[in-house]
Order: structure tokens, then C-alpha cells, then sequence
């Protein structure tokens, strides 16, 4: 479950359509939300959001240069944490990307999802590859509900793209819940919709939703990343890095490493093509992107914030 790069995924004026797609809304579908609060009808937008998305978030990843970064951001981050043999819980594994990577670093892999959709396209896109044979199982699964998993059950567990930007009111039952079917040394790898990354990105798009919604909605969703004020089909909250760790300590975990996702890729699509165009300055490229994403004043620049954590003793 992913925001896009860019602007990937689906009001008067037509750049203010373009615009407000990034922080994925829709033209005819703003409604102000005023109090908002975590409901199985939040889980249920979700889940049609991704299921009507469909194919469309098979490409997200490899559309375009800044999409390529931030997978290669986040495969690092697994490279790093997953070993040959580890035992791992993916959540929010939409078309399978991610969870071919955890196939390759030979670890078993319990593929879920929110969206039916989803989780079908995964099952398609790895069936006759090496990979689905590290898959033990694929079952439908809101990361706020983890019940049905024994204490320290796996090794690693993986949210990437956004699960928890749409846990809301129950973000820390739902971290709690992933370091509790953790092992003991286990990583739980994480990544959540950036809010100051998007402002940053798209600031046509915050300017538009301003003009479109007024100031006050505007500052409401500014200052709690929550995208319920503004309404539409696609809602979902996004966070500032200190957030996220302060998320992670308070439910019971270790931050080990941050990241964003992502830094100078988010710059001129013609100037990183020629950079992509040549292997030696791409790699070189990759390795100072991967860097830079982890500095301490680049957390809150890109559209993800990653996380590594373990649950403590």
C-alpha cells in the first residue's frame, strides 16, 4: 500500500487537479472530515482505494527515476536486515515487488495484504518464478489486527509503502502488534508517508489544496499530516521522522536506523536520466542517494520515511 512518486495515482481549474492528485485527491470527492477518528470504514476506503488501483500500483516502482531510487532506497534497508533462512511477515505487499526481493535474500515469506486485489496480482506475478517457492502462504490481513500470529512468531517483519499511514488513532496497537509477533533480535522494517517530504515535493499541491479547501483545512492536515480533513478517496496519514521514532519507542521498540525515501532523486527527471543512462555514475549516484537519505536533515525531504527497529528485551 504505497503513495506514489510523483504523481502516479489518481477544484476548478485543471492545475489544480493535477496538483491535488499528489496528495491523492480527487476532483469531486473533497468532503471535510472534521473529526476524525479510526473506524472499519477507514479500513474499507482503504481497501477499495487499492483494490480499484489495481495494476496501477505494479508500476509505481520502476515508472519513472525517482520511483527507481526509492525502491533501491528500500531494498538496501532489507539487504541489510534480512538473512538467508529468516522466517518473514510481509504486510502491505500489494503486487509483489518487495516481496520477490525477500525471496532472492532467501527468506520464507508470509505474503499479506488489506486489498483481495492486490494480494490476487501478487499471487499472478510470482507464480512460475523461482520466487513464489519462498512463499509459505498469502492471506488477506489489516495491519492493525495481528491476532492471529503467536508471540515472536517471525524473524523480520516488513510494512513498506504505507501500512501504518493508515493505522491512524490505532498506529501504536498496530506497532505494537508488529514488534509483539517479532522475535527477540528480530527487525521490524517499516516505511510511512512522509509529511514534510510531500510538502516539500509537491508544494503546488498544498498550495492548491489551500486554495481549493481553505487555510484552515490546510493547517489542520499541515499540522497532523491527516488527510481525513481534506477527504477523497485515497486518505491516509503522513508523518515527520521524529514521529515515527517517537511511534516506535512508545510502543515498545529500538529505532536501529532511519532513512528517507527520497533525497536529490527527487530533483530534474532529464538530468537523473542521463545519470541512470551511465552504469558507473548511476551506481555511484545510488550509493550517495542511500547516504544522504540516512543524514539526520534529509529524514523529513523525500516521500517515505523507513524505519529499522527490534522490539526491546
Amino acid at each position: 500500500m504505497r503513495l506514489p512518486v510523483g504523481e502516479s495515482r489518481d477544484t476548478p481549474t485543471g492545475s489544480l487537479i493535477s496538483t491535488l492528485t499528489t496528495l491523492g485527491v480527487r476532483p469531486g470527492m473533497l468532503a471535510l472530515v472534521p473529526t476524525p477518528d479510526r473506524s472499519t470504514a477507514d479500513a474499507e476506503r482503504t481497501r477499495d482505494y487499492y483494490d480499484r488501483l489495481g495494476r496501477l500500483e505494479e508500476d509505481r516502482l520502476v515508472q519513472d527515476v525517482a520511483g527507481r531510487v526509492s525502491f533501491e532506497v528500500h531494498r538496501r534497508l532489507l539487504a541489510e536486515h534480512v538473512r538467508a533462512g529468516d522466517r518473514v511477515l510481509e504486510i502491505g505487499a500489494g503486487p509483489g515487488r518487495f516481496t520477490a526481493e525477500l525471496a532472492r535474500l532467501g527468506a520464507r515469506v508470509v505474503v499479506t495484504d488489506l486489498s483481495p486485489v492486490q494480494l490476487d496480482l501478487n499471487r499472478e506475478n510470482l507464480t512460475g518464478t523461482a520466487d513464489e517457492g519462498n512463499v509459505e502462504r498469502r492471506e488477506l490481513l489489516d495491519v492493525c489486527d495481528l491476532s492471529r500470529y503467536d508471540d515472536y512468531e517471525f524473524d523480520v517483519v516488513v510494512a513498506y509503502g504505507g501500512p501504518l499511514s493508515y493505522a491512524f488513532e490505532a498506529e501504536e496497537s498496530a506497532v505494537r502488534g508488529l514488534l509483539r509477533v517479532t522475535r527477540s533480535g528480530g527487525r521490524v522494517l517499516a516505511s510511512v508517508m512522509s509529511m514534510l517530504g510531500t510538502w516539500r515535493h509537491a508544494p503546488a499541491g498544498v498550495t492548491a489544496l489551500a486554495e481549493a479547501l481553505g487555510e484552515d483545512v490546510n493547517d489542520r492536515v499541515l499540522a497532523t499530516g491527516d488527510l481525513r480533513h481534506v477527504g477523497g478517496e485515497h486518505q491516509c496519514r503522513m508523518f515527520r521522522a521524529h514521529e515515527v521514532v517517537d511511534l516506535v519507542e512508545r510502543a515498545g521498540g529500538h529505532v536501529l536506523a532511519t532513512s528517507a525515501s527520497n533525497w536529490a532523486s527527487l530533483a530534474d527527471p532529464d538530468v537523473l536520466g542521463r545519470v541512470e543512462a551511465d552504469p558507473d555514475r548511476w551506481a555511484r549516484f545510488l550509493d550517495h542517494e542511500v547516504q544522504a537519505c540516512r543524514e539526520p536533515g534529509a529524514l523529513d525531504g523525500g516521500t517515505h520515511v523507513l524505519v529499522a527497529a527490534e522490539p526491546r528485551p
